[in-house]
């Protein structure tokens, strides 16, 4: 039997060489057809540039607005070629551009209860420059709270000094959390602290141990503008650079009758004192100075004792205040036969005039004196600065 045979290999020749020429056919058609889109498109005229936008801060129309802001213009889309916020009385408030044309920022603080208008200028890429306008308000305090500090701004005191701070008495209690908030406290070097309450109105700051020797510190009470609940703003803010200087510690003992004085670590001297008898004794526990009095009438009736009942009313020399609840470091002449012995004060820290004085001139605010052995009861903490009598865990918790 004779098989025929389908001559394949020539038909697959010609479609091989028929196949691009369609394919080419078919690219050409389309990139004409590409190529007649891409001279539409080209022909049409570019999208303009976006105008500028500009956002007041506060917007316009607010009301209640913090006087220390933000207070600024910004804009996209453009420079600001001008931007003025007046007062109440036309007055132009300070402000700065910034050096990219784009925020203007109001760098004083405003008044509280007062209107302000705003007024910004500016530029885009094309057309002419566009201005615009905002007004705003104000808050009005029902109540304005100010803080008073203890130490002040340049003093040098002792490693013992705490940071006090004292809101209104006239005015509510400020909210606890953001009244520290508002207070910063920066050292140098950077030591751990916290702050404890008192009462509804004040709070110190210390640091964990002792201050060192030579720190700075930097505290700033930045209230105005802030609300502190209860429609009380702050009225003012403060500020205050103190430096700790020499440790002085006065280390008195009851039951030996002496007391030791060292400074940076060093004893300087030993004197004989006498201190509160059993009746009246001192407080022990770590007293802070805070107050000197070249000459001094000791009055027990300050403190419920009148003359008539066993009391005093006594001028004093070189007297030195470590509590509140009255006592002192003062010379005492009368007493120089039982210092070194006995305890006869009714509280305070007995010494000759002479060994006063030396104490007198060399003691500071925020000094040392630590009491041991005198038979009394501990200094309760809110007695005079007896903050270091609280427990640091205690202490950082705050009392809030």
């Amino acid at each position: 039997m004779k098989l025929s045979v389908n001559p394949v290999g020539k038909q697959s020749g010609l479609l091989t060489r028929l196949l691009p020429l369609s394919v080419f056919g078919l690219i050409a058609m389309l990139i004409a057809s590409c190529s007649g889109a891409g001279s539409d498109l080209a022909d049409q005229p570019p999208a303009p540039p976006p105008a500028p936008t500009v956002e007041f801060a506060p917007q316009n129309g607010a009301r209640d607005v913090s006087p220390t802001g933000p207070i600024s213009v910004k804009v996209t889309n453009g420079k600001i070629t001008n931007a003025v916020l007046t007062n109440p009385d036309g007055k132009p408030v300070a402000g700065a551009t910034a050096p990219d044309g784009l925020s203007w920022t109001a760098t004083e603080a405003l008044g509280y209860g007062k209107d302000y208008a705003f007024v910004a200028t500016v530029q885009g890429a094309e057309g002419p420059p566009i201005t615009q306008q905002a007004t705003f308000s104000t808050v009005t305090p029902k109540e304005q709270t100010y803080v008073s500090m203890n130490p002040l701004d340049g003093q040098t005191v002792g490693i013992g000094q705490p940071l006090a701070f004292y809101f209104s008495k006239d005015a509510p209690a400020p909210d606890k959390a953001k009244a520290e908030e508002a207070i910063k406290v920066r050292t140098e070097p950077a030591v751990e602290g916290a702050f404890y309450w008192f009462n509804s109105r004040e709070v110190h700051w210390r640091p964990k141990e002792y201050w060192k020797p030579g720190t700075k510190v930097t505290v700033d009470v930045d209230v105005y503008g802030k609300d502190f609940g209860n429609g009380v703003w702050g009225q003012e803010d403060r500020t205050a650079t103190i430096t700790i200087g020499d440790a002085v510690i006065l280390r008195a003992d009851g039951a030996s009758h002496q007391m030791s004085i060292e400074v940076n670590g060093a004893v300087q001297r030993t004197m004989p004192v006498s201190l509160g008898k059993p009746s009246f004794p001192s407080n022990n526990g770590v007293h802070v100075v805070t107050e000197h009095h070249a000459t001094k009438i000791m009055d027990s009736s300050t403190y419920g004792l009148p003359v008539e009942a066993g009391g005093y009313k006594t001028p004093v020399q070189w007297a030195v205040r470590i509590s509140n609840g009255g006592e002192f470091l003062h010379a005492a002449p009368w007493s120089v036969g039982q210092q070194g012995n006995s305890n006869v004060s009714h509280g305070c820290i007995n010494m000759s005039t002479e060994n006063a004085k030396w104490v007198f001139d060399l003691l500071k605010k925020g000094d040392i004196v630590e009491i041991t052995n005198s038979g009394g009861p501990s200094l309760r903490a809110w007695d005079g600065f007896g903050d270091w009598q609280i427990p640091w865990d205690q202490w950082k918790a705050g009392n809030r």
